[in-house]
């Protein structure tokens, strides 16, 4: 049974938890007078109800299990940190330990090692901050441990709090204004990224939310506050937490054609992620055959596929922890001088980009864009408990930056979505498909060489007709014969 209680406690005990914590308590069982006053003119006598309480006299906040905080460090686990983060290959070491039991992956994984450990909040000398941690969003097709990759980064943050989209209000996420039952006063009540502060949100679903609900998280996400002006309580909360959201297309599947339809997003949300991966389930046999070797070894020898490593899940969680807590890593002035030479380069290849294909991109390289590629570099140089960004930290936080946001953008991933693909390009998909249809009925057999020489010779771009036959075998339209060598259409 649950049992609620009220506890007090006073002097050193003061601010030792904040919402959301586990906490063993020592203390005495006490009873207070309360007294009441009746309504009516009959019952004007006051009625003492005395009501129980724990006066605390100590406590112990839990740090074990997920979404507990670990503040202490003894002199040897201080040591181990300082040693593992001499090592050279501490970066891959981290990203290696990140969900071993999933296959493949490693950019997301090196990513998500950047979201752990995150950058550095900056107080600027007029009173406004610049956030630090690191949103990360997942888009793509079921069945590729999307989900398993948020479970695993609730276990390993020093903070994780799980919700599903679905499940999740606007007040759920944020802070709800409740009556108490006893005083019949309003009470305020944080949500799920005020529990949060200080780590990690995992919202999975993020597609099923509703358009108000993903709106109230605007503000949470970008400045990192929550504004409450309910029921005479106006407050501020603070959510300094990162965000780890996965979803889904809005047919199941990633649908190349249809880029302005797989995602019902607005551009205003997706803008505030620093890293956006588009994760499909491509079919690949040597892929597919090492994945599935893989899968038959953790059902039959657990231990042996998911060993750990050399660093196992609680060893992890302290070494994040201990690198939040102790390291504050700033941009070098030669790290500087390069990410600001690279921000031009990249500002004009954007605008070249744009002129050739004659359309803007609505994920342009701005300011935004150059904070999210300073606070990757940060997060890479908190790894190693150093004070200052190198230049192997800027290069590696530009690549990220390249194989997540930019790639999506460039490639026409996020088509339609963000104005990524040009009109041009979906209407030539289109022609191509339909023109296949017409010319090779159900149950014809062709050669996929013939096909490709056919249409580029109707000054058809190569590209676009390997899109067409890869999105019509993913539906079940085609299939492949003879090695990969014939297409047989099905339906």
């Amino acid at each position: 049974a649950v049992v609620s209680t009220q506890s007090t406690g006073d002097r050193t005990l003061v601010d030792k938890m904040v919402p959301g914590n586990r906490v063993q308590v020592v203390g005495i069982y006490s009873i207070r007078k309360t007294v009441e006053k009746g309504e009516g003119k009959r019952d004007r006598i006051t009625a003492g109800i005395r009501r129980p309480y724990i006066r605390v006299v100590g406590l112990e906040v839990d740090s074990s299990g997920p979404g507990r905080s670990l503040n202490k460090f003894n002199a040897e686990e201080e040591d181990h940190f300082k040693k593992l983060a001499e090592r050279e290959d501490v970066y891959e070491l981290i990203a290696r330990n990140i969900a071993p039991s999933i296959f493949g992956s490693e950019d997301i994984k090196k990513s998500i090692a950047c979201l752990l450990f995150g950058g550095s909040r900056k107080r600027m000398p007029d009173g406004l901050t610049r956030r630090g941690d690191i949103n990360l969003l997942l888009l793509g097709d079921p069945g590729t441990a999307k989900s398993q990759l948020l479970k695993f980064v609730e276990k390993c943050a020093p903070i994780g709090v799980y919700t599903s989209g679905k499940g999740s209000s606007a007040a759920g996420l944020t802070a709800s204004v409740m009556r108490d039952p006893s005083t019949r006063c309003f009470v305020m009540e944080g949500g799920a990224m005020v529990l949060a502060d200080g780590g990690v949100v995992c919202i999975d679903e993020f597609d099923k939310m509703r358009e108000d609900d993903r709106v109230a998280i605007h503000e949470a996400m970008e400045q990192q506050t929550i504004s409450i002006a309910k029921a005479g309580i106006t407050t501020t909360l603070n959510t300094r937490c990162s965000v780890f959201a996965a979803a889904n297309s809005v047919f199941g599947r990633w649908d190349d054609t249809k880029g302005e339809e797989n995602i019902d997003f607005m551009p205003t949300i997706l803008s505030r992620f620093d890293m956006i991966y588009i994760v499909k389930d491509e079919h690949n046999e040597g892929r597919d055959t090492t994945i599935a070797r893989h899968v038959m070894k953790i059902h039959l020898n657990r231990e042996q596929a998911t060993g750990e490593g050399e660093m196992s899940i609680e060893m992890l969680k302290k070494y994040i922890a201990f690198a939040r807590a102790k390291c504050g890593p700033r941009l070098s002035d030669a790290s500087a001088a390069k990410l600001a030479h690279r921000y031009v380069v990249m500002r004009t290849s954007a605008r070249k980009h744009e002129h050739e294909s004659s359309r803007r991109l609505s994920i342009p390289i701005t300011v935004r864009q150059l904070e999210s590629i300073v606070r990757i570099a940060e997060s890479l140089t908190k790894m190693r408990l150093q004070p200052f960004t190198t230049d192997a930290d800027v290069e590696e936080s530009l690549r990220l930056f390249q194989v997540s946001t930019l790639e999506s953008a460039m490639s026409g991933s996020l088509s339609g979505v963000e104005g990524l693909t040009a009109l041009e390009d979906q209407e030539e998909v289109r022609k191509v498909e339909k023109q296949l249809k017409q010319r090779f009925p159900i149950g014809s057999q062709v050669s996929e060489s013939r096909i490709i020489q056919d249409f580029t010779k109707q000054r058809f771009t190569e590209r676009s007709v390997k899109t067409v036959l890869n999105i019509m075998i993913r539906r079940g339209e085609l299939q492949h014969r003879m090695q990969r060598k014939v297409v047989l259409r099905v339906k």
